[in-house]
């Protein structure tokens, strides 16, 4: 990741703040506010507002007049009450505006997360930066044999230079036509000053999805969660879930003991169906239980036993 000279001094302008107020705060949050936190090849993630804390989501749990009329285990308790039983409200009460730098392919993805407030860059009257995302070779991979949306095995060899060649070689063209059909460089130079440039809204559909945008991203920390509970699990796409992995680690910095929380009963947990449940009682009282009477399919039916490490296993 690389910042221009504007954008670190932007950075170092709004870390020197130094502000005043009657509101919670999280100390350790407010040590990387603003900061730009690296993903990927040239992405970044920045925290650069939030309202609220644990004592946050308590308060509004009980309704209570302020911060402290409790105990910090009492709070504990009452907020891992909260997510064990699915409690929603008291967590919308936090909130968390985040600045994105990531891929057009990304942010697509991203988007279908209907429950936060965006504001992206616009191609309609700015120049997008000159910067694309080009995988690692450990992330360069198949398709899966057995999910259509998913990645196999690692491609590697000649085949992957050939294939990253490619990716350069098609994001480098499309930006250079982008440049010329809008008659303009990036840094802002004219290229022909006996030209026209054509509307930005137009060149712009020429460009790669591996293309870098930025947006600012502004959730309460329940739908936050929800985000993270899909793009942080182990079967998201890699590129979401590096950045899911650091919006986890700010989370934890911001509400450490809802953290705590939602990585035991969200993250680390499991949900079983009625018919699980009695599968899973039978297997405790040592009864035998196969796929065929268990009212199960044979993806659920390996799912559950994934789920429990079982070593019974439909293939």
């Amino acid at each position: 990741m690389k910042l221009t000279k504007e954008q670190k001094q932007d950075i170092e302008d709004q870390q020197k703040q130094q502000n005043t107020t009657k509101r919670v705060t999280a100390p350790e949050l407010e040590k990387i506010l603003y900061e730009a936190l690296p993903v990927l090849d040239h992405g970044f993630i920045r925290v650069v507002d939030y309202m609220g804390d644990d004592t946050s989501i308590v308060q509004s749990a009980r309704v209570s007049y302020g911060k402290g009329t409790k105990k910090v285990s009492t709070d504990s308790g009452l907020i891992k009450y909260l997510m064990r039983h699915w409690h929603s409200t008291p967590f919308e009460m936090c909130e968390i505006k985040y600045h994105v730098k990531l891929p057009i392919f990304i942010a697509r993805q991203w988007i279908r997360h209907r429950t936060a407030n965006v504001n992206e860059y616009s191609a309609r009257y700015s120049i997008l930066d000159k910067e694309f995302y080009l995988p690692s070779n450990q992330n360069l991979a198949a398709q899966s044999k057995n999910n259509r949306q998913g990645r196999g095995d690692i491609i590697d060899g000649e085949q992957a230079k050939e294939i990253l060649n490619l990716l350069k070689k098609d994001a480098e063209q499309t930006y250079d036509n982008y440049e010329k059909m809008l008659n303009e460089r990036f840094d802002g130079t004219t290229i022909n000053k006996n030209k026209k440039g054509l509307a930005r809204e137009l060149a712009r559909m020429n460009l790669t999805l591996n293309t870098y945008t930025q947006w600012y991203w502004k959730t309460d920390l329940l739908n936050l969660m929800n985000f993270l509970r899909l793009r942080a699990d182990s079967h998201a796409q890699y590129e979401i879930r590096a950045y899911a992995d650091i919006m986890l680690d700010t989370v934890k910095k911001w509400v450490p003991i809802t953290y705590e929380a939602f990585m035991d009963y969200r993250v680390g947990g499991t949900e079983v169906s009625a018919k699980g449940k009695i599968v899973i009682q039978k297997l405790i009282k040592g009864e035998e239980v196969k796929v065929e009477n268990s009212g199960l399919s044979k993806r659920e039916w390996n799912e559950l036993m994934e789920s429990f490490d079982f070593k019974e296993k439909m293939i």
